[in-house]
């Protein structure tokens, strides 16, 4: 009852009983870079002891932003898209900023118009883009052209320090191919994602270049092109384990075809991985709910998000240095249990039980 007349705290509070001024208060809050540590830490304290939310509205009107970021991107992978919003929103609730997504056909002649169209609609402070339509050289010269800050997620350097975070996929699936080899494969099939995405050149070509200084580089035969959906895995695999000499593994280049491929096998009475062992890419949360679990290269795309994302408010915040710093992330080799040596399972079916 006593509470129920209570008078909202303003930013006059958190000053008065802070002992600075306004201003200063109002830095703390849009995380400003001209205020002390110590006198950032007292204000902070007093905003978290009165539970003090700005209003967003006025918060903007001071500091001269929406606190509103964009995600752009076309990506059939739902789990991918889960972990990156996921990474994003981390970072957006500590600063105060919301985040507004906008899905969009990376092949459409109107990307680019669409994405200015996007951003200025929703009078956004800055958005971050996602492979395929990061790679889009035209779309970020238009962004630079129109003054929209932008950072974007990909798998080579596209961009300078500030305006790119990237996943070192080239050395991560040459890691894949050393261990495939290492379990005694050399026909080793592999499926690549879509045609004209650098993700799919990148990984592409580490994987057959680690592969040929292994003395195993693949013939075309052992080269399929998915979609990295279920769907296209399945078709790939088929297509793959009909040869007449098929691979004794079977590298897909995203977790979705890696399932789309153990489930071939298992259609065709194959085992998984004593017939044939299964890796895949991303170690989405996919990998470890299919059976067998899923040897994979686990890419930080929830890091790679978050960092992006404090990349993009450091260059919101007129903190350029902060926005350059952090730049590659290292994606790791996830073994687990589709994956097995060939020298194992000959060994096991030389010596059946009994004889």
């Amino acid at each position: 009852m006593g509470n129920a007349n209570r008078q909202p705290t303003t930013i006059s509070d958190i000053a008065r009983l802070s002992g600075v001024s306004k201003r200063t208060v109002s830095r703390v809050i849009n995380n400003s870079p001209k205020v002390g540590k110590a006198t950032r830490e007292k204000i902070q304290s007093v905003i978290d002891e009165l539970n003090y939310r700005p209003n967003a509205q006025a918060r903007g009107l001071a500091a001269g932003c929406s606190y509103l970021l964009g995600l752009i991107y076309d990506n059939p992978d739902g789990l991918y898209i889960d972990e990156v919003q996921r990474g994003v929103l981390s970072v957006c609730r500590g600063l105060g900023y919301e985040l507004v997504v906008h899905p969009c056909d990376w092949r459409s002649d109107t990307l680019t118009s669409e994405a200015i169209g996007f951003v200025n609609r929703s009078k956004l402070d800055g958005v971050i883009v996602l492979p395929p339509i990061s790679e889009d050289n035209d779309l970020a010269g238009a962004f630079r052209k129109a003054q929209v800050r932008y950072v974007r997620l990909a798998a080579i350097a596209l961009d300078t320090a500030d305006r790119v975070v990237i996943a070192n996929e080239r050395s991560a699936v040459a890691a894949m191919a050393e261990y495939l080899v290492n379990l005694g494969h050399r026909r080793i099939g592999y499926i690549a994602g879509p045609e004209g995405r650098k993700s799919t050149r990148e990984r592409l070509e580490g994987f057959c270049d680690a592969l040929a200084k292994h003395g195993c580089a693949p013939c075309e035969d052992m080269i399929a092109r998915g979609a990295y959906t279920f769907e296209s895995g399945i078709a790939c695999a088929r297509t793959l384990l009909e040869r007449p000499e098929p691979p004794t593994a079977i590298f897909a280049s995203n977790d979705e075809m890696a399932a789309g491929v153990i489930y071939t096998a298992q259609e065709m009475g194959m085992k998984v991985p004593g017939d044939l062992s299964v890796a895949g890419f991303d170690d989405s949360m996919l990998a470890t709910k299919i059976r067998p679990s899923l040897t994979t290269i686990r890419r930080p795309v929830r890091e790679m998000a978050r960092l992006a994302t404090k990349k993009l408010i450091a260059s919101i915040d007129g903190r350029e240095d902060e926005a350059r710093v952090g730049v590659f992330l290292d994606p790791v080799l996830i073994i687990r249990d589709s994956t097995r040596s060939i020298h194992w399972w000959r060994e096991v079916n030389s010596h059946p039980e009994g004889s």
